[in-house]
């Protein structure tokens, strides 16, 4: 495996021309049309990721209907998680062999059915099946971003990918925030009914744009989920892109999701409302994401990756400090939010560019950094238990240095 002081010219090559295979697999469109159509992607990006973290926010708003509390429906929100994974593993290896016109069509229609079905569903237990399935069917953005990394032009290639992150981390902060507000205002079914509407028109919408593609299927439903550690194996770059992204993901994961619970307790005792509108300094990612892009095509996804490292390692310390001070807590909100972005741009670029088979590279990857924040999100909550905010940071602190140290040894 290359040292880590020689990826950068591996990694300026990845980014300045794609892996063999890769920038001929579709003619790239240019001016107004590459335009809007990168625009439509992003939006359709930021509608269906907002669909996985749909149920958080409107977790009370369950409860109280179902006359229970809210920690005891709080296992609908993993169901989400859950089926989002499975949904990666089974589909978005996909990309490389099937039609993704077809293939996002038909994952559009069952996603806005299932999301229906949730608005409709009679109690918890059919709720988190449709969510469960809603979830699983909305990877197309794991679709998208190997379409747009495969039709941008070799020099703006960070920047196209960039601005469907963009859109990613847009919709995750709406489905917090404007979820909450909008569930508070109408209840939680007619959050679930008015996402499957935006879900239908903007998946067939990108699914219409999508250019026409007759690749001859190769292989069972799960040879692409069999190839994926032998694709790891081949690739130090694509290995190097998943474990740096899997421990800033698992540092990001462990503050964010335990930051209710400094919020709303003796700390702060801020009501969950106002915890909630903490989700607004994920909007930092939106402005930082086509930043990234630009800095990656121009100095190559390790030195943009490095930074995001070593801004997150001062976004630690600076948590820790915010278990007392909110100003500090404000800082490194953003800070945590900038690095993940730029890291998430880099890592993702690098990933899509450095094997012949982009979407099952972005599987491995996107998979990968799940993990990492799962594992991470689920020792969070017994450290907060044990040991306080602080136990989170160190947990935090702990993946920053499994990510960067585990890839920074010499093979």
């Amino acid at each position: 495996m290359p040292s880590p002081a020689a990826p950068r010219a591996t990694t300026t090559a990845a980014t300045s021309t794609a892996a063999p295979g890769v920038a001929a697999a579709a003619p790239q469109p240019s001016g107004r049309r590459s335009t809007l159509f990168l625009l439509l992607i992003a939006v359709c990006t930021a509608v269906t990721a907002a669909n996985i973290y749909l149920a958080a926010p409107l977790l009370p708003l369950i409860a109280r209907d179902n006359g229970t509390t809210a920690s005891a429906v709080a296992w609908i929100a993993s169901v989400a998680q859950l089926g989002y994974a499975v949904g990666l593993l089974f589909f978005a290896p996909l990309g490389d062999s099937a039609n993704r016109r077809r293939l996002v069509g038909g994952l559009t229609v069952v996603t806005t059915v299932a999301l229906v079905a949730a608005a409709v569903a009679p109690g918890t237990g059919a709720l988190a099946v449709a969510v469960f399935v809603a979830a699983a069917a909305t990877v197309i953005p794991q679709l998208l971003v190997p379409l747009v990394a495969q039709r941008a032009p070799a020099e703006r290639r960070a920047r196209h990918v960039a601005a469907v992150i963009a859109g990613l981390f847009t919709g995750i902060v709406a489905a917090r925030v404007v979820g909450g507000l909008a569930g508070q205002a109408f209840g939680w079914r007619w959050v679930f009914a008015g996402s499957a509407v935006l879900t239908l028109v903007l998946g067939l919408a990108t699914a219409v744009v999508l250019p026409s593609e007759h690749r001859p299927r190769t292989g069972s439903l799960l040879s692409g989920i069999a190839a994926l550690p032998g694709l790891m194996r081949r690739s130090p770059d694509l290995w190097r892109a998943c474990l740096r992204q899997a421990g800033m993901f698992g540092a990001w994961s462990a503050l964010w999701t335990s930051l209710a619970l400094l919020l709303t307790g003796p700390a702060y005792g801020l009501s969950t409302a106002t915890a909630g509108l903490f989700g607004l300094f994920g909007l930092a990612s939106s402005a930082v994401a086509p930043l990234a892009g630009g800095l990656v095509d121009r100095f190559g996804a390790q030195k943009v990756v490095r930074s995001a490292y070593l801004l997150a390692a001062v976004s630690v310390p600076l948590f820790w400090l915010g278990g007392h001070v909110m100003a500090a807590l404000w800082v490194a909100a953003l800070a945590i939010h900038a690095a993940l972005v730029a890291s998430h741009v880099a890592n993702q670029t690098l990933a899509l560019t450095t094997t012949s088979t982009p979407a099952a590279a972005n599987t491995a990857y996107v998979v990968s950094g799940f993990a990492g924040g799962a594992l991470a999100s689920l020792l969070a909550g017994p450290a907060f238990g044990h040991f306080g905010w602080g136990g989170v940071c160190a947990v935090a602190g702990l993946w920053l240095v499994i990510g960067w140290g585990a890839t920074a040894v010499r093979r």
